[in-house]
């Protein structure tokens, strides 16, 4: 399920959906408090990006939403599986999402959650949502390369 790529980088998942529901403007990595039944989870690839979001309270990067399946050898010391975690962000770093968050049509998403040198990151997307049109227009896109490809492979 996890894929290694370069610079010991393993990629757990990616939220495929936010990609096409919104435009993705800025990303930033963040790592994550988690506890040592949801590493266990997360390395087994048991997570969902799906509906998760980003907020930040009380000076902090907290994300919610996100599905951690519980570990099913974690005997008594199970976990919450959609409770909220924390973000391991530098303030300035919080100050400047908080106040691009401010402004009207933008939010924080989640795009992929990775290890990274054994640390559990979630790369975090400042998106702003598409239009119905933008949507049908990637579609088409997509269907076109598509066809062109399945075309260039009959021809070889």
């Amino acid at each position: 399920m996890a894929k290694q790529s370069e610079g010991g980088i393993k990629i757990i998942t990616t939220n495929r959906k936010a990609y096409h529901d919104y435009h993705v403007e800025d990303t930033i990595e963040a790592g994550m408090v988690l506890t040592g039944s949801e590493v266990k989870s997360v390395a087994a690839g048991k997570v969902s990006l799906t509906d998760a979001y980003c907020r930040v309270e009380n000076g902090e990067m907290w994300v919610q939403n996100l599905h951690i399946a519980p570990y099913e050898n974690a005997g008594y010391a199970q976990h919450e599986p959609r409770r909220k975690r924390k973000l391991l962000l530098h303030k300035w770093e919080i100050e400047r999402l908080r106040g691009k968050t401010e402004q009207k049509g933008y939010t924080l998403v989640p795009l992929k959650l990775y290890f990274r040198n054994g640390k559990a990151k979630l790369e975090i997307g400042l998106v702003r949502g598409k239009r119905q049109y933008d949507k049908r227009e990637a579609i088409k896109r997509k269907d076109i390369e598509r066809e062109l490809q399945r075309e260039l492979g009959r021809g070889s």
